[in-house]
């Protein structure tokens, strides 16, 4: 989907309705015993954060969530009944943590203790005070330390209702936020005519957080993978590694404000071409990265790109249609290359050695390293993502049915950018630092980004293509 934030997501006045976890819900779960089913690293390790900077005295909101559009005006108990199957369909919306002491223990509600509470709150006749409503709500029902953590809406109009979901980062990542629209969309439309929806179930998020968490905890600070990282990190400086750009902050600085840009980057046409060039190499994945450290060498001057390469764990098929935080990390290392193509050969040969890497989560390698990363910002480190989108279910769909996936714009010190390939071309989507520099230089980094995807020759490599980075 377009990644987008609520200010930039279409948003039109009509009359607002939300639904969110009923009190007899929460009041089942206050009593609820310790679920043995421990939190995910990842999700330890964003808690804790939240606790940390909360600590300092930022409230910092980093809720995602999707958005979408249903047509005509929609009947409001069937999309309520959709709400409920889909939230049962995902063990992890139903899962949540309380502290005992400096631990979290998880507690995990029945199915048949969840129900939805509807309010509706009224009707809006101007888009900016929907919006400002929208994100104050959000920002308040999906804090990553309060549980419920997520929460539904809708704003029905004569001719179309856009429904708004928002969730605390422990539920969700990127996927799970693009399967929503079609999901949601499919159990509504059985429901008004009658016919079989989507299965009730899918696979357990919080059993693969026990799962992988199992497998993290059985590898000790001699293993392999600790090692690669603690060099890594050696050559970092000792820290995680930053977008190698000035960003006009200065060291101690408070943690500042950040600004969103996104827009188009390049057409179908581009996009096809740009992947064909990049294919022998393991396709646009390669391409975009080799592409970014040619342009931040240029920008930045530094001899070598360092970053961390976000990857799903979504290993099996019993995760494929979960909703959950499935994404580990891998280092990369790419020197000053002398043109792309050198460039495209060091990406693909650092990603086939290093993929792997993202199957321990980085907070257990970061404790077994007994490194104080203490954290100070939501954001460990920057990214490049790149996600071809095109084969999610109802991709087709998104553009006319107005389908965004939201992140919350608030503070950090970081850059985080996102390229996803949609049938309508390259979406480009990057949060950084509210500086003057910081616009200017991701604004240049955007640019020549572009420039380059557009100017790759469209002539086939003579190369075999990688599957394994597919």
């Amino acid at each position: 989907m377009r990644i987008s934030d609520i200010q930039r997501c279409e948003v039109r006045p009509g009359q607002l309705v939300e639904w969110t976890l009923s009190k007899a819900t929460v009041a089942a779960a206050a009593t609820l015993p310790a679920d043995p089913r421990p939190p995910a690293y990842i999700q330890e390790s964003h808690i804790r954060t939240a606790r940390s900077v909360r600590e300092d005295g930022l409230f910092v909101p980093t809720w995602l969530g999707a958005a979408f559009d249903l047509p005509g005006s929609a009947d409001l108990d069937a999309l309520e009944r959709a709400l409920h199957g889909w939230t049962l369909r995902h063990e992890t919306l139903r899962s949540g943590f309380r502290w005992a002491g400096d631990d979290m223990q998880r507690f995990t509600l029945p199915e048949t203790d969840v129900s939805l509470q509807r309010r509706i709150v009224g009707d809006f006749g101007d888009s900016e005070a929907l919006i400002r409503y929208l994100q104050n709500r959000f920002d308040v029902a999906a804090d990553a330390l309060g549980w419920p953590n997520f929460l539904y809406a809708a704003v029905v109009r004569d001719d179309s209702t856009s429904v708004y979901t928002a969730f605390d980062h422990t539920n969700v990542d990127a996927y799970s936020l693009q399967r929503i629209p079609d999901e949601i969309h499919e159990l509504y439309v059985a429901d008004v005519t009658g016919r079989p929806g989507v299965g009730s179930t899918a696979g357990s998020y919080v059993d693969f957080c026990r799962q992988e968490r199992a497998n993290a905890d059985g590898i000790d600070d001699t293993h392999t993978i600790v090692a690669r990282w603690r060099e890594f990190i050696g050559r970092c400086d000792g820290r995680l590694p930053e977008f190698p750009v000035d960003l006009g902050l200065r060291p101690g600085d408070v943690l500042p404000a950040q600004q969103l840009m996104c827009e188009p980057l390049v057409d179908a046409d581009a996009a096809a071409a740009f992947e064909s060039y990049c294919r022998p190499y393991g396709g646009s994945l390669v391409g975009i990265l080799a592409a970014t450290s040619l342009i931040v060498h240029e920008l930045g001057g530094r001899p070598v790109y360092r970053t961390v390469v976000p990857f799903h764990t979504r290993l099996k098929s019993a995760w494929s249609d979960s909703v959950g935080w499935y994404v580990g990390g891998a280092p990369v290392e790419v020197p000053a290359a002398r043109d792309f193509d050198e460039a495209l050969e060091t990406v693909r040969g650092e990603l086939r050695a290093n993929r792997s890497l993202a199957r321990i989560p980085l907070a257990r390698v970061l404790r077994l390293l007994g490194a104080d990363f203490r954290p100070t910002s939501p954001d460990m480190y920057s990214i490049v993502s790149y996600v071809d989108a095109r084969l999610i279910p109802g991709s087709a769909r998104w553009t006319e049915g107005k389908a965004y996936g939201l992140i919350r714009v608030s503070y950090g010190d970081q850059v985080c950018a996102w390229v996803n390939r949609l049938h309508e071309g390259l979406w480009f989507a990057c949060r950084y630092p509210d500086t003057d520099l910081a616009y200017k230089n991701v604004r240049r980094y955007m640019e020549r980004l572009r420039d380059l995807i557009v100017s790759v020759p469209t002539r086939e490599h003579t190369g075999v293509e990688d599957p394994a980075l597919r």
